[in-house]
């Protein structure tokens, strides 16, 4: 026995009209949409030269929108003040930085600023030259700077220059002491050298003599005692003491 495939006619009737109601639909909502697209192309219109035209009439001239946030920014030449952009003057012997502080300018090499509005050049006196930094000046070699000048230094016979700007200009050669702006000879006496430090006096006894006054004595050692670390000095063995120069044995 063959089934019935086909459903009832009533039934199809309602699933076409719901189809003719859901295209009614459809047809309706795109309508409504291409509507709504015109409108708002149309006050797009209306409102994006009202908003330029708002944001021209906020940068002042000679400047331009910030590339970042909402403010603006001078053009370059020009810096701001106020909320207006001048031009920035730059004087003789500058040239301009293009930053948006400062002056807007700085002098050139060897030039300095001076009372803000213009370059003046930097003096070097005779013996100096211009710093690395083209804005001041240091004496040469054999020169010592005092107040804005360089003075010439003597230097006597039997010394050399120790290029210090605070301590002595100079200092005399090794064997040799500084007495009223020259250099003596150091007399070293007989079994003596000279003394490196400088600290204490300029000469030494050799090992196995002591100072006594300008000279140097050989030490004569007691019985019972030998010569210091320094060889300039006798102390006792062990086991002995020191006792009205001699060494006496402990007790």
């Amino acid at each position: 026995m063959h089934r019935n495939l086909l459903p009832p006619i009533p039934i199809l009737r309602a699933n076409a009209e719901n189809f003719s109601r859901v295209m009614e639909l459809r047809r309706f909502l795109h309508s409504m949409i291409k509507r709504l697209i015109v409108v708002f192309g149309l006050l797009a219109a209306f409102i994006q030269p009202a908003f330029s035209e708002t944001v021209a009439l906020s940068v002042p001239e000679n400047a331009h929108k910030s590339s970042y946030g909402d403010g603006w920014e001078c053009n370059r030449s020009y810096r701001a003040v106020g909320s207006a952009c001048i031009a920035v003057v730059v004087p003789q012997n500058a040239y301009p930085t293009h930053r948006s502080y400062g002056p807007g300018w700085e002098c050139s090499h060897g030039f300095i600023e001076a009372e803000g509005a213009s370059c003046a050049k930097v003096f070097v006196p005779e013996g100096g030259y211009l710093a690395p930094s083209g804005t001041r000046w240091n004496c040469l070699r054999g020169y010592r700077k005092i107040d804005d000048f360089c003075q010439k230094i003597v230097l006597p016979p039997d010394a050399y220059l120790t290029n210090s700007t605070h301590g002595p200009s100079w200092l005399c050669d090794r064997g040799f002491e500084a007495k009223g702006g020259a250099c003596a000879v150091i007399e070293v006496p007989e079994h003596a050298f000279l003394n490196a430090s400088a600290y204490g006096r300029q000469w030494k006894c050799e090992r196995g003599y002591a100072v006594s006054g300008d000279h140097c004595t050989l030490i004569e050692l007691p019985e019972n005692a030998h010569l210091a670390r320094t060889g300039n000095r006798w102390e006792c063995n062990k086991n002995f003491q020191q006792k009205k120069g001699r060494c006496v044995l402990n007790n």
